[in-house]
């Protein structure tokens, strides 16, 4: 088998927003929203996920603290120099970050986001 192999790096996240969206401008002019999304479980503490949007749609401005959202995107480890060390943060970087209110545009984006994971996984013939 020859070519390189299609991953799939797909995370779907249902929380809520515990914390203000903190807003940055990058020397590049580029915009990058970040949150924190709180995920309930049912046993044990509350898990945060860190979560950063690159060039969000203006339509962002309407999250806040507290709202209930669903966060489509993908994981990334990145790494930085921070007091002369290398640091590294394991983060959710989003496509969407939708409030769950809008439960039918919550719905067709998570469809359409697992269409297009599934997509790229090829299929094996059954063996019978």
């Amino acid at each position: 088998m020859s070519g390189r192999q299609n991953n799939v790096n797909l995370v779907v996240v249902r929380g809520v927003l515990s914390r203000p969206p903190e807003e940055r401008v990058l020397p590049s002019g580029s915009v990058v929203v970040g949150y924190d999304v709180t995920v309930g479980r049912s046993t044990g503490p509350a898990e945060s996920v860190p979560v950063v949007w690159p060039d969000p749609p203006s339509r962002r401005s309407a999250l806040d603290e507290g709202d209930a959202v669903v966060v489509i995107g993908r994981v990334r480890r990145r790494f930085f120099r921070a007091s002369g060390s290398t640091q590294s943060r394991t983060e959710v970087v989003a496509d969407q970050v939708l409030s769950t209110r809008a439960s039918r545009r919550v719905h067709a984006a998570v469809q359409r986001a697992i269409d297009a994971a599934l997509a790229e996984v090829p299929v094996s013939p059954s063996r019978g």
